[in-house]
């Protein structure tokens, strides 16, 4: 009896020390985030045990667990999917990312704290990581204006474009919101970038019930953005205040555009600038092409 219980402590002893040989940590790129905003929360599972893990035979294997700082555990709505199995050699590290925005109710301003645990079945045992820290933060509204989105049949779907600044690390950073019109559900909240405290941002929708948004972000520096009915950024453009400032006009087509100023092309362009010179290349040759020679 004694040598089974002798041989059970060596087994449990020696699966403990693999354990405390695999951690698990939680990553966050930003500390602060807006009602409604993707939470990205990045897991990082690192094995030293010498053996081979096989995780994610279960749905279970990677369970995420989100608290107040007074200790209020917040209610989940739903299971992050998880689902997937991975085979991590020892010496070796894998990370990969969830919104978990979706699955928790994180409606009221505060700061928490988000913990992940993993399920090792091999094993029988579970690794937890350690807490990390974020914030829900409120945003203030600027402007807001209803629009219409075609549907295959009946009337327009009726949704809502508002503009939000909250403070972000002392700084101003402006948001976009696609909401219904009643604002009960979310279709985006999308960072778009800082903003000068004493700058206005212009907004625009044009007859295709896109986003025309123009907003100075330096004190010379304008970024314009056209963004689509579902909070995609279809264009994303820089301006700089030269001997005239940047604004947003319309032309009796309906077209709207920036006038004034001069663009800046960057690198964090939309469409690249490499891209927009290989379209205007292909299309230039295209019409050579098609032109009949005299």
């Amino acid at each position: 009896m004694r040598k089974v219980a002798w041989m059970a402590a060596i087994l449990w002893a020696s699966v403990a020390g693999a354990t405390a040989q695999v951690s698990v940590e939680v990553l966050l790129d930003q500390e602060q985030f807006l009602r409604d905003e993707s939470l990205p929360v990045k897991v990082r599972i690192s094995n030293r045990s010498g053996q081979t893990l096989k995780l994610g035979q279960d749905a279970g294997w990677l369970t995420f667990s989100i608290q107040r700082r007074d200790g209020y555990v917040v209610p989940k709505l739903s299971e992050p999917s998880v689902v997937g199995e991975v085979t991590l050699d020892s010496a070796m590290a894998l990370t990969k990312s969830w919104n978990l925005m979706p699955h928790f109710e994180l409606s009221q301003p505060g700061r928490y704290q988000v913990t992940a645990t993993i399920h090792i079945k091999q094993w029988n045992r579970e690794e937890t990581s350690e807490s990390k820290e974020f914030e829900i933060i409120r945003g203030t509204k600027l402007w807001e204006q209803d629009f219409g989105v075609p549907v295959a049949s009946g009337p327009p779907e009726v949704r809502k474009y508002m503009l939000q600044q909250a403070s972000f690390v002392k700084r101003l950073m402006l948001y976009v919101r696609v909401t219904d019109v009643a604002e009960h559900q979310v279709f985006r909240v999308l960072p778009v970038g800082y903003l000068l405290s004493f700058s206005r941002p212009e907004a625009q929708v044009d007859r295709l019930s896109r986003l025309h948004l123009l907003f100075q972000y330096g004190p010379r520096a304008f970024q314009y953005l056209m963004i689509s009915p579902d909070g995609e950024i279809l264009v994303r453009q820089t301006h700089d205040y030269t001997s005239t400032r940047p604004v947003l006009r319309s032309n009796k087509e309906g077209k709207i555009f920036v006038n004034g100023g001069m663009r800046r092309y960057t690198e964090e362009d939309i469409p690249s600038p490499s891209a927009a010179a290989s379209a205007s290349a292909t299309a230039t040759t295209t019409n050579e092409v098609q032109t009949p020679k005299p």
